[in-house]
């Protein structure tokens, strides 16, 4: 499984004065895909990974077209990219569900961020484990 698609609905409060989903907004959802994917417990039912420590180091964002308000979920997909010794890139794209009749689907934002294995207890960076690594693994391009 290479990429996750998650379906994510919109607030009527993401809303801005030009009557589209504020920047702000969307990284706020690029959060929520990423809290969902790795907030939840492994198969084999250990911890999650959010559990285990990881902070945010930095996002990068590129805005490709307005995303209006709408009642239908938007899709973000998501994918790990390159894993360092104690950081690990996250890769999203937020887009139409489904592919219109003609043409390509909307693409509303490209973006990555660069997460930190962390120790909550030391408040420093630590390596990643084996068993961290191979969860990545699962969702590596």
């Amino acid at each position: 499984m290479p990429r996750q698609r998650l379906l994510l609905s919109l607030r009527w409060g993401d809303m801005d004065a030009y009557r589209h989903v504020n920047n702000v907004e969307l990284l706020r959802l690029l959060e929520e895909a990423r809290v969902r994917a790795f907030g939840m417990a492994s198969p084999d039912g250990s911890a999650p990974m959010l559990a285990t420590g990881m902070v945010v180091a930095k996002h990068t964002i590129e805005y490709k077209a307005p995303l209006d308000y709408r009642m239908e979920p938007v899709a973000v997909d998501l994918w790990v990219g390159r894993v360092g010794g104690a950081s690990f890139e996250v890769d999203y794209e937020v887009c139409e569900p489904d592919p219109p009749a003609t043409g390509t689907p909307t693409t509303y934002v490209v973006a990555s961020t660069v997460c930190v294995a962390y120790d909550f207890a030391t408040g420093r960076p630590r390596r990643l484990d084996d068993d961290e690594r191979a969860r990545l693994a699962t969702l590596a391009v």
